[in-house]
C-alpha cells in the first residue's frame, strides 16, 4: 500500500469525527450556523488538516461562522485527536467551500434555460 492513501483515509476519519461533533451539538458557539463538512485535506506528514465546510446564508453569517470555527479550533483539535488514533495531533484550519453554492447557481441557470428553450 502506498503512503499516498493514508492522508486520504485520515482525512475521512477526521471528517467523520467533526461531523459527529456537529451532530451531537458540541460546538455551542452561537456564531456557528448550520454547516456541512464537505471534505478534509490532510498534509502528507499528517500534521495539518484543512477542513472544508459549506453553508447557506448571507456573507455576514458566513463571516460569523468562520470566526466561530476559528475560535473553536483548539476544542475541535482536542476532540479529533481523541477520536482518531494519531501519533501527532493535526493542526486544524477551516475553509469555506463555495462549490456547493456555485453548483446551485449553475443548476438554477440550467433550469431557467430549460424553461425558456422548452426542453
Amino acid at each position: 500500500m502506498t503512503t499516498h492513501a493514508r492522508p486520504e483515509r485520515v482525512g475521512q476519519e477526521i471528517q467523520a469525527a467533526i461531523g459527529a461533533l456537529l451532530t451531537r451539538g458540541e460546538l455551542r458557539d452561537p456564531r456557528i450556523g448550520f454547516i456541512t463538512i464537505t471534505g478534509v485535506k490532510v498534509s502528507p506528514d499528517l500534521r495539518v488538516a484543512k477542513v472544508f465546510y459549506s453553508m447557506l446564508g448571507t456573507d455576514q453569517e458566513k463571516a460569523d461562522t468562520q470566526k466561530g470555527l476559528d475560535a473553536a479550533k483548539g476544542f475541535v483539535r482536542r476532540e479529533v485527536t481523541s477520536a482518531v488514533n494519531l501519533r501527532v495531533s493535526p493542526e486544524i484550519f477551516f475553509a469555506f467551500d463555495a462549490s456547493v453554492g456555485e453548483g446551485d447557481k449553475i443548476d438554477r441557470l440550467l433550469r431557467e434555460v430549460r424553461g425558456k428553450e422548452g426542453w
